[in-house]
């Protein structure tokens, strides 16, 4: 069997049968090497060499930023160490080439933290001030979720994966499954977090039956994370925050808070549930409090005698 198409479904199959790979993880390497077999001009898989590669790499940096090329060639390249793996093809052309491009850094956005508690006291408002009793609960879930994000930097996935035996409000811990199906426990420090997680379950508790997920909504589906961004949008235009604020941003403030609060960065990726420390390192370059603390405090400028 030579045809492309037919030999990635038969890799994918693979992927999610053998790898047992996530759902999330599959549908993005369907939809690259969807792509891939659409824009390489052969269906046979042995007429594709290193020019026909380079050709398509040089395509997706036309319509692509680096990390989304990076990406869309790492599902390519895991297809033909397949092919390779399973002697379908002889030579792999990928070895022959230098596919290391200059990525540029982005930042993490992150928000302050007088924002974080505006945006918290509107919604406690909308719990004291609710008008029925159907907005008082969504209010009731809604400072529950704000509080869990911020709290403990869960992703909006992992966050909205929650089983309801996941979140243990006794011994204050969540059980978190994040890429890569790695297990990770997290802590939950503040006794406002947990208060605000016990009134929502108090509140949800026939619908976090009914889904068995710990976050749900008012007929008893799971919480959705368009649900969430729904939800941060509402609350960010009652409390007139001109700064558009998605949920991973709060992750990426509960790392540059930590990071500043001198923790250790690698209990950071622990915390954050990074594979590798080089990943949680971008968030050195955003602890900006924490530099102007340094500068201030450190450099020798401070006792010139002029």
């Amino acid at each position: 069997m030579n045809n492309l198409q037919a030999l990635i479904d038969n890799y994918l199959d693979y992927c999610k049968n053998q790898k047992r790979l996530d759902g999330k993880t599959l549908k993005a390497y369907r939809i690259d090497l969807r792509q891939f077999a659409a824009g390489i001009p052969t269906d046979s898989i042995s007429d594709i060499d290193v020019a026909a590669l380079e050709n398509y790499t040089s395509s997706l940096h036309h319509k692509y930023k680096a990390k989304t090329v990076k990406r869309k060639l790492a599902s390519v390249k895991a297809l033909f160490h397949y092919f390779e793996y399973r002697d379908i093809i002889d030579k792999n052309p990928f070895n022959k080439m230098h596919l290391k491009f200059r990525e540029p850094v982005t930042l993490p956005r992150v928000i302050p933290l007088h924002t974080i508690e505006t945006l918290l006291t509107v919604i406690y408002r909308q719990c004291s001030e609710a008008r029925t009793a159907y907005q008082k609960k969504n209010a009731i879930r809604d400072a529950a979720v704000i509080e869990l994000l911020f709290a403990t930097g869960i992703r909006i996935s992992e966050l909205c994966s929650l089983k309801k035996d996941d979140v243990n409000l006794q011994e204050q811990s969540i059980l978190i499954y994040g890429k890569g199906a790695k297990e990770r426990r997290l802590q939950i420090g503040n006794e406002n977090v947990i208060h605000a997680l016990e009134n929502y379950r108090a509140e949800f508790l026939p619908q976090i039956q009914k889904c068995n997920f710990f976050f749900a909504n008012q007929n008893g589906g799971a919480l959705s994370d368009q649900c969430v961004r729904r939800m941060i949008n509402k609350y960010t235009s009652l409390a007139a925050i001109e700064l558009h604020i998605t949920p991973h941003m709060f992750r990426h403030t509960f790392a540059t808070c930590l990071l500043e609060a001198d923790v250790d960065i690698r209990y950071i990726q622990e915390m954050l549930g990074h594979s590798s420390i080089n990943i949680t390192e971008i968030y050195t370059h955003v602890a900006i409090s924490k530099q102007r603390d340094i500068l201030t405090e450190k450099h020798p400028r401070k006792n010139f005698q002029i």
